[in-house]
């Protein structure tokens, strides 16, 4: 031990010897010892510790006076050790120092306060610290009737805190045991000590050197400590009770259980389970190779430990078999007429759509049972794919689940994942039909094109399995390892496009196309569904808004111009929402919604008229998208006579640029024949341009429409009247069939254009087209380009441009 504590050892022995309580003199010079956490009072004993390789220098000066009196002073300061003494507060605490003694690095200090002192001069700028003191006297005398009430105030209150912790009744037994009630100075200290409030508040308890102030500041201290007391107190009586509460429940279970065991009424949890699955299994019919994997896997159960994880595995296995619909049916609806009204009841139009579908049920219905299929409906948004579905469902009787493929990237979502795996769970097939209750449902398969692939597998080909009557019958989920027979199950896909679906996949599934609406199916869509749908849902009658025709229709032509009818349903609960604000505000009902108000409702239309633009160069193409069909201006210009170029814009894809190269090579080497200037080309850059150029575009129809565009720009001349096209072109000029017929035409009756050119190989689409979509349309039919060249201009044809 070093010199320090030698001496701090020694002082030990000095104090323990000579200490003696001293009241009458104090000296006027005193070491102090700053303290940050809380101040104290005259009458406590307290233990400080401090630390010895700080503090021991001020115990070592202190040593060698003759007295040991210590003064205390609450700091300003993080810790003691960073205290100075401008950051003393004015009032202290002088004691006597009863032991000193060495834990370790750290100086246990006992200290006996005695009395308040005041600070008039700190002596020196660092430990150990000197000051000059002024001591303050304690209250003397007999207490008046004031004094006495707050005095007993404070007894009452600290008799209310003794209840509540049993800490408090210790420290009183301690303070009675050297003072008496009857001493009001030292009871307010010791109330003062007692509590819990922060630094700045005893403080200004200490610094209060009148008893009677003193008194006040202690008794709003202790009702405060009394007030969270309670609190405390209420808060362990309420966890006591519900720990009582759940104790003793337990205790009357486990006495419940006992007494059912001795009469032998009681189960035990694993014999519970397995009695369990064995009611479930009498209610099913499971075939002989499930039937043995059930029996082994209960015997397992049966010899597990219910605390063991494989027994929780096991178990959940066991759940998931005897919840399947082994061998239940539902009992199908086969009445064609019902089927029919079903399928009226809520959707409009589609004519065509709901005869294949009825052919369909028709042929169940004459073999007395509809087999398991599977239809993949096609169609741009909104057009009512999934809603079909329900349909069926609902015309079938049978139940209906539905889940979504879209970025589905994890083959075990299809086809489960193996039990050796944690948390591990059967496929989205296995679930549904614990879902549906039954072997034979409708399960939709919503956004079948957008099934993604990754390090995890291939989704898509996984569906394979599931999709192919061939197979079905054998299921196997990986979970189960169990084949499940899905063969009965009538599955309908729902996709925007045929491109991005796997080709093995495709030849599973029976193709039923849904075209957009025209505007007319529009209008009564909306009429008979939408509106009064809008109008439900927001808690108002039929009567209170009214839609006029006019308006409607101009909803649809420039708000929701989609293929679907999604946006115009979105755009109708938008003027609903404004009518129900209306109403809350008092106007009067009904609501008649007008035409010339739509912007006060919606804002600017969305879309604008479709310019029929015209012009030499000019011609309008059509399009297909996964939003339905289009109609594609595309312009094409003599930019300067320099050189010889052919230029392309407007964001085109590989495929249709190919497509314009051809176009421009046919038109070049066949320019004399298609009457123009066979020079004009030598020396002309040709800009080809298709508007929206911020919209990619690509795809082989537009051939035949750049193929005219650069005729009639090479004739200067324009067309003979408003007139559109589609048609993949060869380099021999040969028209080739594309696809999208009906789309396209619903886009050109949007535009009022009436002539339109086709391939003549897609005839047979046409003639599939329905009849009010054709009416009022003349179509051309090409099988090469110059049947197509005829038909663009005047008989009577202005002079061929010459060449520049």
């Amino acid at each position: 031990m070093n010199d320090n504590n030698n001496s701090i050892e020694h002082s030990d022995e000095l104090i323990d010897q000579s200490l003696v309580r001293s009241g009458e003199v104090m000296p006027g010079v005193i070491h102090m010892l700053p303290v940050t956490s809380r101040p104290f009072f005259p009458g406590q004993a307290v233990p400080l510790i401090m630390e010895e390789k700080h503090w021991g220098p001020t115990f070592k000066s202190l040593s060698k006076k003759s007295s040991s009196i210590l003064g205390v002073v609450l700091a300003d300061a993080p810790t003691a050790e960073l205290a100075q003494p401008d950051d003393f507060r004015r009032i202290g605490v002088v004691g006597h120092i009863h032991r000193i003694q060495q834990i370790e690095d750290r100086l246990q200090v006992l200290v006996e306060f005695v009395q308040r002192f005041e600070i008039k001069k700190v002596l020196t700028s660092s430990d150990p610290f000197m000051a000059q003191v002024e001591y303050l006297p304690e209250f003397s005398g007999r207490p008046n009737r004031e004094i006495k009430s707050y005095a007993l105030a404070i007894i009452n209150t600290i008799k209310e805190l003794l209840p509540l912790n049993p800490l408090y009744a210790e420290e009183l037994r301690m303070f009675l045991d050297r003072f008496g009630p009857e001493d009001p100075s030292h009871l307010a200290d010791f109330a003062a000590s007692l509590t819990s409030s922060n630094k700045k508040q005893l403080q200004s308890v200490l610094e209060a050197v009148e008893l009677l102030p003193r008194m006040e500041r202690v008794l709003v201290l202790l009702n405060d400590e009394l007030e969270m007391a309670r609190a405390q107190h209420e808060i362990r009586q309420s966890v006591e009770q519900r720990m009582d509460k759940q104790q003793r429940e337990f205790f009357l279970r486990e006495q419940l259980k006992s007494i059912q065991h001795e009469l032998g009424i009681a189960k035990d949890d694993r014999t519970a389970e397995l009695d369990k699955f064995t009611e479930r299994l009498d209610e099913l019919t499971l075939p002989k190779q499930a039937q043995t994997r059930l029996d082994e896997e209960m015997e397992k159960l049966a010899m597990l430990e219910t605390g063991s994880p494989e027994y929780a595995v096991t178990r959940n296995y066991l759940d998931w078999i005897t919840l399947l619909p082994w061998g239940k049916h539902s009992t199908d609806k086969l009445d064609l007429a019902h089927a029919g009204k079903a399928l009226d009841k809520d959707h409009y139009g589609l004519e065509d759509v709901k005869e294949r579908i009825l052919e369909f049920l028709a042929v169940g219905i004459m073999k007395q049972e509809i087999s398991g299929s599977i239809i993949l409906f096609v169609g741009p948004p909104g057009v009512g794919k999934t809603s079909i579905g329900k349909s069926i469902a609902e015309a079938l009787g049978r139940k209906f689940f539905r889940f979504s493929l879209g970025g589905i990237r994890d083959e075990a979502e299809i086809k489960g994942h193996r039990r050796t795996y944690i948390g591990a769970m059967p496929g989205k097939f296995i679930q549904s039909m614990k879902e549906v209750g039954t072997e034979n449902p409708v399960i939709m398969l919503d956004e079948i094109d957008k099934v993604g692939a990754s390090y995890h597998g291939d989704p898509a080909s996984a569906l394979l399995e599931v999709l192919d009557p061939e197979q079905n019958s054998d299921f196997l989920d990986h979970y189960l390892d169990l084949r499940f027979d899905l063969s009965k199950v009538l599955f309908l896909c729902t996709a925007n496009q045929l491109d991005t679906i796997p080709r093995p996949l495709l030849d599973r599934m029976e193709v039923i196309q849904l075209s957009g609406y025209i505007a007319s199916e529009k209008l009564q869509i909306a009429r008979k569904y939408l509106l009064p749908r809008q109008i439900k849902r927001a808690g108002l009658k039929r009567n209170q808004i009214k839609i006029n025709a006019p308006a409607m229709r101009a909803i649809i032509e420039g708000y929701a111009r989609d293929a679907g009818v999604r946006r115009l349903e979105k755009q109708i609960g938008k003027i609903i929402r404004k009518c129900v604000i209306k109403i809350l505000e008092g106007t009067k009902t009904p609501i008649s919604v007008e035409k010339d108000k739509l912007k006060d409702y919606l804002g600017n239309p969305l879309f604008r008229e479709e310019r029929n633009m015209a012009g030499a160069g000019i011609v309008t193409g059509l399009a297909w998208t996964t939003m339905g069909g289009a109609t594609l201006t595309i312009e094409a210009a003599r930019t300067h006579s320099f050189n010889r170029g052919f230029k392309l814009t407007g964001q085109l894809g590989d495929v249709m640029r190919e497509s314009a190269e051809i176009a421009y090579g046919y038109i070049i080497g066949h320019a004399k024949e298609l009457g123009a200037d066979p020079a004009f080309f030598e020396k002309s850059f040709i800009h080809l341009h298709v508007p929206a150029g911020a919209t990619p575009k690509d795809g082989p129809s537009a051939g035949i429409t750049i193929a005219s565009a650069l005729l009639s720009l090479a004739r200067d001349e324009d067309l003979a009247r408003p007139l559109a096209m589609t048609g993949e072109m060869t380099l021999t000029g040969e028209v080739f069939p594309v696809g999208g017929i009906r789309e396209k035409m619903i886009a050109a009756r949007r535009a009022e254009i009436k002539e339109l050119i086709i391939p003549k190989e897609n005839q047979g689409d046409y003639e599939d087209v329905p009849e009010h979509i054709r009416k009022g349309i003349k179509v051309h039919f090409a099988a090469n380009f110059d049947e197509v060249a005829p038909l663009l201009f005047r008989k009577r044809r202005r002079t061929a441009r010459k060449s520049p």
